[in-house]
Parts: structure tokens; C-alpha cells; sequence
């Protein structure tokens, strides 16, 4: 099955490699995403990121699993919105769908048009407990300023068909049941609304891609079943 991965805020394609890697070994198709304005030197708005997004759900054989990582989560659940009869599931790790008309991402200050990494100190505790410091060097000289365009667009959804849409929640440095709580507690009402909810616990922080790749290519193959 093709499985289309999206990395969250500051990340490209590449964060995928090692996950990619197993999944191939475990007889899926990853087609990792690099979005317009991750490096390119182009501007670029969170309606030319969707449509990346839904291009490459066209593109792919069969119905594509979509898999969001934290804010990108927001970019998985808008391509189930753009193609529900295309896409087989969405898989969100460590993130949720953003509610419709508020801002898809505008959680640091922007400068000079982008939102720059901010350095580790927001993530300290739980999300970077796992990384290494040679890792957090690695990932912070990579990381790659997100158009304002982008962070601060409102999020819009057109059609409910998006609810049915199956989907899985892989719960990174929370557990099942604080996801469980916050839904339930009003405060995702996308996924309050989603019919076919299940959930994924992973030991990790809020970057497995990097601290637990096989763990987490098996969760998204399991999810794929």
C-alpha cells in the first residue's frame, strides 16, 4: 500500500528515511512529501502545501494512507477533506487536526516573512526527553524556516465526508487516554465529529521519526492493515 508522509513544522522528506526504510522492508510503498517552501527559495501558502498534498494522493496506486506528524497532521486531515473517497485512512502522529478558522500553525513569532525553529527550550520535557544532543543539533541545523503565509493561514474544510474517513492517532509523549480526554472534553471538534477513531501508543517523544523509526514504521503498517 502506498503510504504518503508528512513531516511536521521545520521538517522536509528526508525525516522519513529511516522510517521509509522499514516500511519498504515491510512490503509498503512510502512516498514521503516535500512541501512548496520547505528550501525551494519560493514562497509559498498553505493552499499550495495542500495541494502538494492532494496531488501526490492522485498520484498514488489505490487509496493512499495519509500520515500527518504533529501540525501536518492539519495538512493529512485536509486531504481526507479535498478526497474522502480517495484516501484509505489518515494516521496523525503527535498532533490534531486544527479547527476550522483558526490559524494552521502560528505558534512562534515570524520574521521577515518565515517562522524560524525556536531553538530547543519550548520542547524541553516530554516532546525532547529522547533525543540525543547530537540529535537536537542535527535537526535544529536542518531545520528550515516555515512560510508566515503558511503558519498563519485559516483553516477551512468543505466537505463532511472528511468524518468517515478512518483514523488513526499514534500518541507520542502523551498517552491514548489524554487524546482520548481532550477529544472527548471538546477540544478537537474535528475529531470529536470523525466516525472511526482508533489509538496508537508509541514510547517516544514527539519526533519518533527520529528515537523509535522501526517502532513507528510498525505502527504505520499495522495501521495499514
Amino acid at each position: 500500500m502506498d503510504i504518503l508522509l508528512i513531516a511536521g513544522l521545520w521538517l522536509d522528506d528526508s525525516a522519513w528515511d529511516d522510517v521509509a526504510a522499514k516500511l519498504a522492508d515491510l512490503g509498503h510503498r512510502p512516498v514521503p512529501i516535500t512541501l512548496p517552501g520547505q528550501g525551494d527559495g519560493d514562497a509559498a501558502t498553505l493552499d499550495d502545501q495542500v495541494a502538494a498534498v492532494v496531488e501526490a494522493v492522485d498520484a498514488a496506486s489505490g487509496k493512499p494512507v495519509v500520515v500527518g506528524h504533529s501540525a501536518a497532521s492539519t495538512l493529512a486531515w485536509l486531504a481526507a477533506d479535498a478526497r474522502a473517497g480517495r484516501v484509505a485512512k489518515t494516521v496523525l502522529i503527535g498532533g490534531f487536526p486544527t479547527t476550522a478558522g483558526e490559524a494552521y500553525a502560528d505558534f512562534f513569532p515570524a520574521e521577515g516573512g518565515v517562522m524560524p525553529f525556536p531553538g530547543w527550550e519550548p520542547f524541553d520535557g516530554p516532546d525532547s526527553a529522547d533525543l540525543s544532543e547530537d540529535a537536537k543539533r542535527r535537526i535544529a541545523a536542518a531545520a528550515i524556516p516555515v512560510p508566515e503565509a503558511v503558519s498563519t493561514a485559516a483553516v477551512a474544510y468543505t466537505d463532511d465526508a472528511r468524518f468517515d474517513v478512518p483514523t488513526v492517532l499514534i500518541c507520542p509523549e502523551y498517552g491514548p487516554a489524554d487524546a482520548k480526554e481532550w477529544i472527548e472534553g471538546g477540544d478537537v471538534p474535528e475529531l470529536a465529529a470523525a466516525r472511526h477513531v482508533e489509538y496508537f501508543d508509541i514510547d517516544s517523544g514527539h519526533w519518533p521519526m527520529y528515537t523509535k523509526p522501526a517502532e513507528l514504521a510498525g505502527l504505520l503498517a499495522e495501521a495499514a492493515k
